[in-house]
């Protein structure tokens, strides 16, 4: 019987891997699962996964002692999750796995149509709440608590208007956002989606970069600004002195997710959907330009050259990925969904002072 969902690995991946201390983690709000990529103790590839819901958004809190990755938030459709290591030093979860990632924490948010997930310099969330046009955070008693707009937005409405999608933290604080379209109007970024796609500065509300085809995925990393220039299928960088994109690598599908392991980027590639959000995009053009059929998987792109390092291809029926996130210090990551079993019987108590 065929598989429901396997992988590809270019040559050499796993030992590659095996250097970086890291694993991955990868969301797929098509099929509603958070996926874990990493190495078991024999050095051999290494997946799990957890059903999550719509999950899109991911954003990981390091130990500040070790550096190690110790929280993970995810977004789902109407929840947005801490999940946290409940391993003891040196423990070990199922089949051996190094971090066992279980539910700690949750907000009942409602359907927000969640993107971007970032975590802040005092560890705490901050997403893009795409259905009204804000970047927010959770609060206790409230769906959401709304930070910042894009100055052209008039109204507080459960409207998707420009399409406000990604986020990028510079020193621990939300500074960059990415959207489809300036526009004020409900659905009116659609019409955008060739070419009216921008980044802006949050602090000062300019615009420093334009004329993108739905970009996603902003992050500062290494003092420079990345990003997907997902309607053409190019990953690059922004130019401040120009305000231009400068584009590094092309990749065969809609980009999504990106994070870095040193000077290695890490992409998120989609099939794009045959309906009118992907349709008539230069994406189109390039592969057809390239004799290419689109790919849905990761690619592991050196930031010097623009090379393709490594690739994880996906088959069956993951064909859209959201967010990737790098997990430090963690080779074999597992985790416990929201509504596993296990979840039961996972029971964490500080005793120190008892």
């Amino acid at each position: 019987m065929t598989p429901q969902f396997s992988v590809n690995l270019s040559r050499g991946f796993e030992a590659w891997l095996a250097t970086q201390n890291a694993s991955l983690a990868v969301t797929t709000y098509q099929v509603g699962k958070l996926l874990f990529f990493g190495l078991d103790s024999s050095g051999t590839f290494w997946s799990y996964n957890r059903n999550i819901g719509r999950c899109m958004g991911l954003g990981v809190k390091p130990d500040p002692q070790t550096g190690r990755a110790r929280d993970l938030w995810v977004s789902s459709n109407v929840q947005l999750y801490r999940m946290s290591d409940v391993l003891d030093p040196g423990g070990f979860g199922p089949k051996q796995a190094d971090a066992l990632f279980a539910p700690r924490l949750s907000y009942f948010t409602g359907d927000l149509d969640i993107h971007d997930l970032a975590v802040d310099h005092e560890g705490a969330p901050i997403f893009v709440n795409t259905l009204f046009n804000y970047l927010a955070r959770p609060d206790p008693d409230n769906s959401f608590q709304p930070i910042w707009k894009p100055p052209f937005i008039s109204r507080l409405v459960p409207e998707d208007r420009c399409h406000l999608n990604g986020l990028a933290m510079r020193d621990g604080k939300p500074a960059y956002v990415t959207m489809v379209s300036p526009s004020d109007t409900f659905d009116g970024w659609r019409d955008g989606r060739r070419d009216q796609g921008l980044v802006m500065d949050i602090a000062s509300n300019e615009i420093i970069c334009s004329g993108l085809s739905m970009p996603h995925s902003p992050r500062w990393h290494a003092g420079t600004l990345y990003l997907h220039n997902s309607g053409t299928g190019e990953f690059g960088h922004v130019d401040f002195a120009t305000g231009a994109f400068v584009p590094i690598a092309f990749c065969p599908g809609y980009l999504r997710g990106l994070a870095f392991l040193g000077n290695v980027a890490v992409v998120g590639l989609s099939l794009p959907r045959d309906n009118k959000t992907f349709s008539g995009l230069a994406l189109d053009d390039a592969l057809e330009q390239r004799k290419m059929n689109p790919r849905a998987g990761l690619y592991f792109i050196d930031l010097a050259t623009g090379a393709v390092m490594h690739t994880i291809g996906f088959e069956g029926i993951v064909t859209e990925l959201y967010d990737v996130a790098i997990l430090p210090g963690v080779r074999q990551p597992a985790a416990l969904g929201p509504t596993s079993p296990e979840v039961l019987r996972t029971i964490k108590v500080d005793a120190g002072n008892f």
